[in-house]
């Protein structure tokens, strides 16, 4: 039926006002997610309608293929995991990718064997902790979903200032390879501008010196630049700030103040880019970010890192929503008992 349609349609309407909108938001996400879900039922509710060979298409579309999908990602992020520590030591950091695929297993296997003891009390537990984890698995792939189709906006027109957000120096002097991935990418941005025949962007290395460091990030950066053969003079630095938050505040400032109505892009990692989009719109940054390459087996980490920061930006709202569940759940366990 058409009508079963008609709620994915008018979610994905609103996704895509909302993104017209500002393409920043974080209910964005939400309702890309929304809107597959909803199509996906709308498939289901169509099965009976479906030629026999359909109908097997859309339960191995939208059941088999999923699940078989949460195992494999369990085991690519242990794996993943593995590779972490191996790599970059064992901190809280570097773990969450081999907690996250352990916990898929784990969930897996409990969902497997409490059937088994029949207990009225463990099957209630159980389903109130499938009820949170799906709430927040949720989250995660609409984070992810809509972090990738951000990432894919390209840069369009002019700009005024390229931003590039600061990361730690090694030895606290030297741009290590993270932070020259973000540097490489806002040269592009300078050097396709100034191909067009335009006039060049101000590149604005944003980062404040750290306990641990002899330099400014921000001067460090723009010594990379120089030495790449950016013209100093063509180099702002914001040598203030300490978190993600100051880098946009502080370079806006300096935007603002050489041009109200100035046009910018922000320069991070690929898998920092929607956080730090949200940061911008939060700042009131006039500007898209991009992200630049990261090594691959540092990214699944790293988006478990970009997730738990949103999903804690969020606190009230997600809390309140897992607590509701519980509350759910503990109510169907004593009506059960």
């Amino acid at each position: 039926m058409v009508a079963a349609f008609l709620l994915p349609a008018l979610l994905f309407l609103a996704l895509c006002v909302s993104a017209w909108k500002d393409r920043r938001r974080f209910r964005n996400a939400v309702l890309l997610g929304l809107t597959s879900l909803t199509f996906s039922f709308a498939l289901l509710l169509q099965l009976t309608a479906l030629p026999h060979w359909a109908a097997l298409s859309v339960l191995v579309l939208v059941l088999t293929l999923p699940t078989a999908c949460v195992l494999a990602v369990g085991g690519f992020l242990v794996a993943n995991g593995v590779t972490m520590v191996r790599k970059e030591g064992a901190h809280p950091p570097t773990l969450l990718s081999l907690l996250a695929g352990l916990g898929i297993f784990a969930m897996t296997a409990l969902l497997i064997t409490v059937p088994w003891f029949g207990s009225t009390l463990l099957n209630g537990i159980a389903g109130t902790l499938t009820l949170v984890v799906a709430y927040v698995a949720f989250l995660f792939l609409c984070f992810l979903g809509y972090a990738f189709l951000y990432g894919r906006i390209k840069v369009r027109g002019d700009v005024d200032h390229v931003v590039l957000l600061g990361s730690g120096l090694i030895g606290g002097e030297r741009v290590p390879p993270l932070l020259a991935s973000r540097l490489r990418k806002g040269q592009e941005i300078y050097a396709a501008q100034l191909a067009r025949g335009s006039r060049p962007p101000l590149l604005l290395p944003s980062g404040g010196k750290g306990s641990d460091e002899k330099v400014p990030e921000a001067r460090a950066m723009a010594d990379w630049l120089i030495a790449a053969g950016v013209p100093a003079e063509h180099i702002v630095l914001e040598d203030r700030s300490t978190t993600t938050e100051e880098n946009m505040l502080f370079s806006r400032e300096i935007m603002e103040a050489a041009d109200p109505g100035y046009r910018c892009v922000v320069v991070t990692n690929n898998f920092h880019a929607f956080r730090a989009a949200m940061m911008a719109r939060k700042a009131g940054v006039n500007g898209q970010v991009v992200g630049s390459p990261t090594a691959r087996y540092f990214l699944p980490s790293a988006t478990l890192r970009e997730f738990v920061a949103v999903f804690w930006e969020h606190r009230t709202v997600n809390l309140w929503i897992c607590g509701v569940l519980v509350a759910l759940g503990a109510a169907a366990t004593l009506a059960a008992a």
